[in-house]
């Protein structure tokens, strides 16, 4: 089981940093430094590189965006993947019912977001891109929120919707690997294999040096950008292929989020927000921004979301899947769900591979942005009416 007392200690330090840093790059797209805030989202220049045969090779450096996107995010997927593994190896989702539950939410909060989506944007092409935008909960702001909520929700509650946010992102990571790659080259690919192969190779014999896998992530990230497919699977990869079970503690998957989370909480994380979130809502016209793009992204949030993961899980229930949470009603459920609407890390990374380059960019930003703010107004207001849970 997670250990109760991690909800009743949890730093919520790291959240409010990456809230602030938003807040910072919301005003400082709206200040006097617009114009070099916008910089971040152009690329860096052209390097021109002469070999001894005096060829010259041209490089486009990337914007800072995309370089935070495509580097430093991969150390945030990895983070996620290992925390997904503790719990499958030995935490909460250790057995198969318990995993079953927050499996089939996260399922239904995926397909239905992206469904409606669909569905509003349908009559605009330009759009379609982004039908991944809606689908991701944040657990960095949710947590907090159930924090605060105290006794208004129940330990297996929380427990079910961290277990269905990690699961979200999980499924999310699958979707960039599937769907947000460029044009595949074979030659990359294979090596990636390769790499892959040695990876699981070191894990089933339990290698318990960290530096092995290391290297091999590296190497595997520069071949999944050269090969077309988004390098921050490897992450992933590297995050499910460490060991978890070892005679002598702490794990190679302890020891490598001992090492990883501090970047992920206090420099990745608020970093990306800084850059990610400047809307220039004083100098942005009206006509610049696209309702229906804006509407689509929201209400996928809101509506999709609560719609999604609340009947999925009445109906995992309902066939007997996995058993609701103990002390946890339909009426927690749907508050629950509410808050899965919260969107912020993950919609804003899919937004950035969707619309990348595209003015369509700020009306995704605007859409999760006031969707995100309803999802956890609305989620805090049912729960709030709720019952207190003696615990």
């Amino acid at each position: 089981m997670m250990q109760k007392a991690w909800w009743r200690t949890a730093d919520i330090a790291g959240p409010s940093l990456l809230l602030f840093m938003a807040i910072a790059g919301l005003i400082a797209a709206n200040s006097p430094w617009q114009a070099n805030y916008a910089l971040l989202a152009h690329p860096m220049g052209d390097v021109h590189i002469t070999g001894w045969n005096g060829r010259t090779w041209s490089l486009t450096l990337p914007s800072v965006i995309e370089a935070i996107t495509l580097g430093p995010m991969t150390l945030f997927f990895l983070l996620i993947t290992l925390e997904l593994k503790k719990e499958l190896v030995s935490g909460h989702l250790s057995q198969l019912r318990q995993c079953l539950l927050p499996c089939v939410s996260a399922l239904g909060g995926v397909v239905v977001p992206a469904l409606l989506y669909r569905v509003i944007a349908a009559s605009e092409p330009a759009l379609q891109a982004g039908w991944a935008i809606p689908i991701a909960t944040d657990a960095a702001f949710t947590v907090p929120i159930l924090l605060a909520l105290g006794r208004y929700v129940s330990e297996g509650g929380r427990v079910w919707l961290m277990a269905l946010a990690i699961f979200d992102d999980v499924l999310g990571i699958l979707i960039i690997a599937l769907f947000y790659g460029g044009t595949l080259r074979c030659g990359p690919l294979v090596v990636s294999a390769v790499l892959v192969g040695c990876l699981v190779y070191w894990g089933r014999r339990g290698i318990r040096a960290l530096w092995p896998y290391s290297v091999a992530g590296c190497l595997l990230w520069g071949c999944l950008l050269v090969s077309g497919v988004h390098p921050t699977i490897a992450g992933v990869v590297v995050g499910l292929c460490l060991p978890a079970r070892v005679k002598t503690l702490p794990s190679p998957v302890e020891r490598m989020e001992h090492y990883v989370t501090p970047w992920v909480r206090w420099v990745i994380l608020p970093i990306f927000g800084f850059v990610i979130m400047g809307i220039p809502l004083l100098t942005l016209p009206l006509h610049a921004v696209n309702v229906r793009l804006v509407c689509a992204v929201a209400v996928g949030l809101v509506m999709g979301k609560t719609t999604g993961i609340f009947s999925a899980t009445w109906l995992a229930v309902r066939c007997r899947l996995s058993p609701l949470p103990r002390q946890t009603s339909w009426y927690m459920v749907f508050g629950l769900s509410m808050l899965c609407g919260i969107g912020f890390t993950v919609s804003l990374f899919m937004a950035s591979l969707s619309f990348a380059g595209s003015n369509l960019l700020l009306s995704a930003k605007l859409g999760i942005l006031s969707g995100s703010l309803m999802a956890a107004l609305m989620g805090w207001v049912w729960l709030r009416a709720g019952v207190t849970v003696s615990e």
